[in-house]
């Protein structure tokens, strides 16, 4: 069974039964792959237009989480547990994962409603990288584990390769520098909570609090969930002792 609905500029440039026939994605029901392919700013704007695609993103964000920290620690056995870390954040950071979506041509199946298609969504960081994620948890969702490694894996290892020429340079991004802090003092790994959002749909500012053992130690915005998760990382150790057991300088 499939469905489909009449291709509007709105509704995305390509179908998803185009996509889904072009890059050969393991959909059996297109409702699915619809889901994710689908902002909450369209829905925002057709209320019968079924679910946004916030929860796969979410989903998607642990699998690749997964299934990029194996592949980094089963293809990398020279690698230590910090440069381990180094190489797993620059691969599903939201610019390595939007350029993946780039390469996939994924803004072209974007759903998106009015505001966001003016503000250039299509091309958007942020967007590319959650209809990604988006992605990866419909396939995981639809077909489990195995079909989302068979996915993930080929387009991960180009970019593993040419990150790890790289790995000295690589920047530890600040959720990486505080979990090893906190693992480090035998805190746990920190707990980052949704707290609230904003603004017009393609403007959208979203605001994520981190805690560590119970405790709120940072919060921050961002115009993605997971840039605003980086800011409340960095605020936290901003409001830590900044020396060099916390910053790493």
């Amino acid at each position: 069974m499939t469905f489909q609905e009449p291709i509007t500029e709105r509704a995305g440039l390509e179908s998803p039964a185009q996509l889904a026939q072009r890059l050969n994605l393991p959909f059996d029901d297109l409702r699915l792959l619809t889901r994710a392919l689908t902002h909450s700013s369209y829905v925002n704007e057709h209320g019968n237009s079924g679910d946004d695609n916030e929860r796969l993103e979410f989903l998607g964000d642990a699998v690749l989480d997964f299934l990029v920290g194996a592949y980094v620690y089963q293809h990398f056995v020279e690698m230590r547990e910090g440069e381990m870390t180094r190489m797993r954040s620059a691969l599903v950071r939201t610019e390595s994962l939007a350029r993946l979506a780039r390469k996939l041509g994924l803004g072209e199946a974007l759903r998106l409603g009015r505001g966001e298609l003016q503000g250039g969504g299509r091309d958007r960081d942020p967007l590319l990288c959650g209809v990604f994620e988006a992605l990866v948890g419909a396939i995981y969702q639809h077909k489990g584990l195995e079909a989302a490694r068979d996915f993930v894996l080929p387009l991960i290892k180009p970019l593993a390769d040419e990150f790890s020429n790289e790995i000295p340079e690589l920047t530890v991004d600040p959720k990486s520098r505080l979990q090893e802090w906190s693992q480090r003092q035998g805190l746990g790994i920190p707990k980052y909570v949704f707290a609230a959002s904003e603004g017009p749909d393609h403007a959208k500012m979203f605001t994520v609090e981190v805690y560590v053992d119970g405790k709120l130690f940072g919060t921050g915005s961002g115009t993605s969930k997971k840039d605003a998760s980086q800011s409340a990382a960095q605020d936290a150790i901003d409001n830590l002792d900044m020396n060099s057991d916390v910053t790493g300088n």
